[in-house]
């Protein structure tokens, strides 16, 4: 029986995966396992019970990592499954900035008492008309599940679309239309392109990813959309940008005091993957991932550990090993099996960074004594009893 806490609302049709095995609770500190979306974990205790943590969405800024990582806790995400939404959001960001579509609408409002407004706005309506986005240069960095269907969608659009990813996986490439221009350089981006659209993850090397020297490089008049954290523009220098003309319009999905009702500044309330779609696609996910690796030890998915698949156990057991990615560890682990007698039948290693994860089957159910030494092992942070 695994027990379950969500710190934040998750969609019941995610919920509804879990079986007669698993079983809710509210207290944290006696979950297996732990469903989040924004709520933020630095600061909370992590109980020795806790296994894994399973966010209902891309971004995991609200999760201490290496800390999970140094409890052997397996830290999920859930990439795609918010795509759709985020993409036809940034779509839309892309129209409103280029057709100044909301100062329309305030112009509306403001002027309702006008019998004769539509004459009126016959005359009004110039200075909100815009321009086209057909035809357009999108830059687009970051080509992950969002960045690869937002390029699909503006060349469906008839843009001319160029991408910019140095670490493009192969489902990526092979979702990727052929019509997309993948750069080598960030340069290529700023000095050519109309719009840009940025989708790589917050983390301490991305931070200020767009800044001074990156506005210098762009195009007068250039339109940037942001849908992927708001620390990854040096917000100071893009407030500059827009004086100077450099950036006609910033579209952002994250409200901050320092951007909200600046002139120039299209700022939405993080509504990206709001949708009921989209959250009900992130809930199946995650309870899936949790739901294959709390029963069977497979991790897919993991934002701090390495992916690793071995099935199900037909084996007497299973047991999975957290551990510093260092020399010899595999060696050490191998030959405590030997010297107890017990034969593996099968075994995977995966590294991540500075953490490895290993699973060994067994034909003994009797690893108590093994699974004590293992523990006490230097560089190991956890071991579990799978099966």
């Amino acid at each position: 029986m695994f027990k379950y806490n969500c710190l934040n609302p998750i969609a019941q049709v995610g919920l509804d995966n879990f079986d007669a095995n698993y079983v809710a609770t509210d207290d944290f500190a006696d979950a297996d396992g732990v469903l989040v979306r924004s709520a933020v974990m630095h600061d909370m205790e992590l109980s020795d019970k806790l296994l894994c943590v399973a966010r209902a969405g891309a971004g995991v800024n609200n999760i201490p990592l290496d800390k999970c990582a140094e409890k052997g806790i397996v830290v999920f995400n859930t990439p795609g499954a918010n795509a759709n939404g985020v993409k036809e959001l940034v779509i839309a960001g892309m129209l409103l900035a280029s057709r100044d579509i909301v100062g329309g609408i305030e112009w509306v409002k403001e002027n309702k008492a006008d019998e004769n407004i539509a004459k009126t706005a016959e005359k009004a309506k110039k200075a909100f008309a815009g321009t086209e986005i057909e035809g357009k240069k999108l830059g687009v960095i970051g080509l992950g599940a969002i960045g690869v269907k937002v390029a699909n969608a503006a060349k469906s659009l008839h843009m001319e679309v160029y991408g910019y990813d140095p670490y493009l996986s192969i489902n990526a490439a092979w979702s990727l239309s052929r019509d997309i221009k993948h750069v080598n350089s960030l340069d290529e981006i700023y000095e050519n392109c109309d719009f840009i659209t940025i989708h790589v993850p917050a983390m301490d090397s991305t931070k200020n990813y767009i800044n001074a020297e990156a506005f210098a490089k762009m195009k007068d008049g250039v339109i940037l959309l942001n849908f992927a954290r708001d620390i990854l523009v040096d917000e100071d220098a893009l407030l500059e940008a827009i004086k100077s003309g450099k950036v006609r319009k910033y579209v952002s999905d994250f409200a901050n005091p320092k951007t909200a009702g600046q002139d120039g500044c299209i700022v939405i309330p993080h509504l990206g993957a709001s949708t009921e779609e989209s959250e009900d696609n992130c809930a199946k996910m995650a309870v899936k991932e949790m739901k294959d690796y709390l029963e069977n030890g497979n991790i897919i998915n993991s934002v701090n550990y390495p992916a690793c698949d071995m099935g199900i156990c037909t084996q007497a057991a299973r047991v999975a090993i957290f551990h510093k990615n260092i020399a010899n560890m595999i060696t050490k682990f191998t030959g405590l099996f030997g010297e107890l007698n017990i034969n593996i039948t099968d075994m995977t290693n995966k590294s991540k960074g500075d953490y490895a994860y290993t699973m060994i089957d067994s034909e003994s159910s009797d690893l108590d004594d093994i699974i004590k030494k293992l523990e006490a092992m230097d560089g190991v942070f956890r071991v579990r009893r799978v099966k």
